[in-house]
């Protein structure tokens, strides 16, 4: 059993992933130029999954790579 404030939690935190609102403005084979406020290339490997929502575009990415 592992405690919340266990020294294995503190070693290895878990990774946050989260649905981000974009807006594409550009893509190349590699990447993707989006629009969140300000404007980031987003390599495509880092994107885990992609939907349309509302006519919205949402990509689902570690918590780290947008901010």
């Amino acid at each position: 059993m592992f405690w919340p404030l266990s020294i294995y939690g503190l070693m290895h935190p878990k990774v946050k992933y989260i649905w981000v609102q974009i807006r594409i403005l550009h893509e190349t084979d590699k990447a993707i130029l989006a629009d969140n406020d300000i404007e980031i290339w987003i390599p495509k490997s880092r994107i885990h999954k992609i939907r349309l929502r509302n006519n919205i575009f949402e990509i689902y990415v570690k918590e780290s790579t947008v901010g």
